[in-house]
C-alpha cells in the first residue's frame, strides 16, 4: 500500500481542477492532481462555445449578472453570481497572458460573439474549441510549475471522520485506484481536498458528456455526507447530433444559424416561442420547443430538426466553426456547407451539485469543490451557454486558493443542516436508499468506518486514510472474487428509465416509476461483480465503481424533481404549469443521513452587493 501526503489533492484534471492547482501552487501549497484521465483528454475539452466576460466598453459585470440571474430563473444565489461576473474579465485575460489563443477581430481584440440569454455579445471564444484550447494552456501551466499529476488513478472514496454531524467532520484525503497496477493507495492532504471530477451525463442515454462523466465526485462527497443541491435541474443542450449525442455549438446559432421544421417555419417565432431573440432564447426555452415541435408532428423522422447555416457563407464558417463542418460530416454524415444538419436535445450540463459557499467549501472541513461537480449556486435552475467555462476558472481558483488555507475570506453563502430553512417530504413509491442489511456495495456510512474498526473521530490523518485505502481494498477483492450481474446491464436500465421518465419532459406517474426502477438497480447491484480477472488496465472494476455513483445520483436527482411541484428554469412539471415565487425561491437539498436520503430546503439569497434582483417574468 503506497500513501502520497501533499498539502492539497484536487480530484479530477478537467478545468476547475487545473485552475485549482495552478491557484493552489501560487499560494505555496505543495499539490498533487488525481485523475482517472490524462488531464488533456478531461471532458472540459469538449466545450465549444466560450467563456462570457464583460471586456468592452458598453459592457459591464452588472449586466452579466443581471442576465445571468434572469437565466437562472431567480434560483441562482447573488454573492456566487456577482463573485461570478466581477472575477471573470480577470480570470479570462489571465488565460489570455497565459497564452490561450482566443479568435481576434481584425483591429486585434479578442473577438465576442452572441449567446443565448445575453443582453451584449460577451462570449469570448476560440473557434468552436474553446475548451480544447483552455485545457492546453493551463496543463502547459502545470507542467510548468512542476505540479505533480497522478493520471490513470480513480479516486473510489473520500478519507473522512465519522461524527454523527457532518459539520464536525474533517476530510484528509482520499483512495484511488492505479488503473496500471491494480493497486489501491491512499492520498493524504494536509490542507485540502478540492474535488473537480466533472458531471453525471452518463445517467441517461443520449448526453454530450464523455463516457468519463459518471459523477464520481459529487457521489462521493455525497455519501460522506456533504449535502447535494437543486440536483433536478438538468440542462438539455437544443443542439446535438441524434446518433451520437455530440455537441453542435450555441455559437452557430450565436453566428445567425437558424432552426426549422418539417414545414419550413422558423419556428421559434413563427410559433411564438421567443418572439424577440428567436434561436437566442435560453436553452431550456429552446430545448423545449425543438421536442414540442417533434411530439406535434413538425419534426423531421419524429427525432429532430434542422439547424441551418448556410447562408453564413464557408468563409465565415471556416473561420469561426471550423470544427463543427467536421463533426456534423464524420457523425452524421452531413456537409453543413451544402445542407442543413440534423438536431435534438440532449443531457448535457448538471445544475445541481455539491453544495458549496463561493470560496469552494463544502460543510465538511478540508473538503471542497469546483466546477459542473460543485453548485455554489450560479446557475440556479438554467445556466446560461458561456457560464460554464468561467464557472470553471473562477471558482477553480478560489477553491484552489482556499484549500491551501491562505485565503479565507468570509463567505456570504452558508452550507451544511445548519443552512435549513425547512424539512422536505415527499410521497415515494419505494424507501430511497438503503436495501436490505448486507448492502454494502450499494449504500456507505458518512465517512472512513470499518466493518471492523470501529469509528474515526479524533483520529490522525494518516489512520484515516489508512482505514479507508483498507475499506475500498476489501471492496475491490469482493467484486473481482464473486460471481454476479454484470454491471452494464443495471447501468443500461438506469439510463433508460432517466431518459424516459427524468428529462426536458416530467410528470409525478413518471418520477415515482424512476424512483422505483433506480430502487431496483440498487437491489440488483447488491449482487454486482466484475468478470474481468485482470489486474491491470481493467476497466470492468472501473465502470462497475462508477455504476454505483450513478445510482445514488440518479435517486438523489429524481427526489428533487418529484419534490418541487412548480416549473422553473429546465425543470417542467405537467402537473404544476407555472413558477411558484411564493413556495419555491428555496434550494433543494438532499443528504446521505445513516443510509437514507433526507430531504430538506435552504433560502435562495437575492440580494447581491448594491441591488436585490425581484424575480420578474421571464421572456425572450
Amino acid at each position: 500500500m503506497a500513501i502520497h501526503e501533499h498539502d492539497v489533492i484536487v480530484v479530477g484534471a478537467g478545468g476547475a481542477g487545473l485552475r485549482a492547482a495552478i491557484a493552489a501552487q501560487e499560494e505555496g501549497a505543495d499539490v498533487a492532481l488525481v485523475s482517472k484521465l490524462h488531464p488533456v483528454r478531461s471532458h472540459t475539452g469538449a466545450a465549444e462555445g466560450g467563456i462570457n466576460a464583460a471586456l468592452r466598453e458598453g459592457d459591464s459585470w452588472e449586466d452579466h449578472a443581471y442576465d445571468t440571474m434572469k437565466g437562472s430563473d431567480y434560483l441562482g444565489d447573488a454573492p456566487a453570481i456577482e463573485t461570478l461576473c466581477q472575477d471573470s474579465p480577470r480570470e479570462t485575460m489571465q488565460l489570455e497572458h497565459w497564452g490561450m489563443a482566443f479568435s481576434r477581430d481584425d483591429d486585434g481584440r479578442v473577438s465576442q460573439r452572441p449567446f443565448g440569454g445575453l443582453s451584449f455579445p460577451r462570449t469570448t471564444y476560440a473557434g468552436a474549441e474553446t475548451g480544447h484550447h483552455l485545457l492546453h494552456t493551463m496543463y502547459q501551466q502545470v507542467i510548468k510549475r512542476g505540479i505533480r499529476v497522478y493520471d490513470e488513478h480513480y479516486v473510489m472514496n473520500l478519507a473522512v471522520t465519522d461524527h454523527d454531524d457532518p459539520e464536525d467532520r474533517q476530510c484528509y484525503g482520499c483512495v484511488a485506484y492505479d488503473i496500471k497496477t491494480g493497486d489501491v493507495n491512499g492520498f493524504t492532504a494536509n490542507d485540502g481536498v478540492v474535488i473537480a471530477t466533472g458531471g453525471t451525463g452518463q445517467m441517461y442515454d443520449h448526453t454530450t458528456n464523455a463516457v468519463a462523466n459518471t459523477g464520481d465526485g459529487a457521489a462521493m462527497a455525497y455519501r460522506a455526507g456533504a449535502p447535494l443541491e437543486d440536483m433536478e435541474f438538468v440542462q438539455f443542450h437544443p443542439t446535438t447530433l441524434p446518433s451520437t449525442g455530440v455537441l453542435i455549438t450555441e455559437g452557430v446559432r450565436g453566428e445567425g444559424g437558424i432552426l426549422y421544421n418539417t414545414e419550413g417555419e422558423r419556428f421559434m417565432f413563427e410559433r411564438g416561442y421567443a418572439n424577440n431573440v428567436g434561436e437566442l432564447a435560453s436553452r431550456d426555452v429552446v430545448a423545449r420547443a425543438e421536442l414540442t415541435e417533434i411530439n406535434e408532428g413538425r419534426g423531421f423522422e419524429d427525432d429532430h430538426v434542422l439547424l441551418d447555416m448556410r447562408h453564413l457563407g464557408e468563409e465565415r464558417i471556416t473561420d469561426r466553426l471550423e470544427n463543427i463542418i467536421h463533426l456534423s460530416k464524420d457523425f452524421e454524415g452531413v456537409d453543413p456547407l451544402e445542407e442543413p444538419m440534423r438536431v435534438k436535445p440532449g443531457q448535457h450540463y448538471e445544475m445541481g451539485g455539491i453544495e458549496t459557499d463561493e470560496n469552494g467549501a463544502t460543510c465538511i472541513d478540508g473538503l471542497y469543490a469546483a466546477g459542473e461537480c460543485a453548485c455554489v449556486s450560479v446557475h440556479g435552475a438554467n445556466r446560461l451557454g458561456g457560464n460554464a467555462l468561467p464557472e470553471l476558472i473562477v471558482f477553480g481558483a478560489r477553491a484552489g486558493r482556499h484549500a491551501a488555507r491562505r485565503d479565507r475570506a468570509e463567505a456570504r453563502i452558508e452550507t451544511g443542516p445548519s443552512a435549513k430553512s425547512e424539512d422536505g417530504s415527499i410521497d415515494t413509491p419505494v424507501t430511497p436508499g438503503e436495501v436490505g442489511a448486507t448492502g454494502e456495495d450499494v449504500v456507505a456510512d458518512g465517512g472512513s468506518r470499518a466493518a471492523d474498526g470501529g469509528a474515526l473521530l479524533d483520529a490522525p490523518a494518516g489512520e484515516v486514510v489508512e482505514r479507508a485505502v483498507e475499506r475500498e481494498r476489501a471492496r475491490v477483492e469482493r467484486l473481482m472474487e464473486r460471481e454476479g450481474v454484470n454491471h452494464a446491464e443495471i447501468r443500461g436500465d438506469l439510463q433508460k428509465s432517466m431518459t424516459d421518465h427524468v428529462n426536458v419532459f416530467r410528470q409525478e406517474e413518471g418520477l415515482k416509476q424512476a424512483l422505483e426502477d433506480i430502487h431496483e438497480c440498487r437491489e440488483r447491484y447488491r449482487d454486482v461483480a466484475v468478470s474481468d480477472p485482470s489486474r491491470t488496465y481493467n476497466t470492468d472494476i472501473i465502470q462497475t465503481i462508477e455504476t454505483r455513483n450513478l445510482i445514488d445520483l440518479a435517486e438523489a436527482l429524481t427526489m428533487g424533481a418529484l419534490a418541487r411541484t412548480e416549473f422553473r428554469g429546465a425543470h417542467w412539471r405537467k402537473e404544476h404549469q407555472e413558477r411558484k415565487d411564493d413556495e419555491w425561491i428555496k434550494h433543494t437539498i438532499v443528504q446521505w443521513n445513516g443510509g437514507r436520503p433526507e430531504l430538506y430546503y435552504k433560502p435562495v439569497i437575492l440580494e447581491g452587493e448594491e441591488k436585490t434582483y425581484e424575480p420578474k417574468v421571464r421572456s425572450y
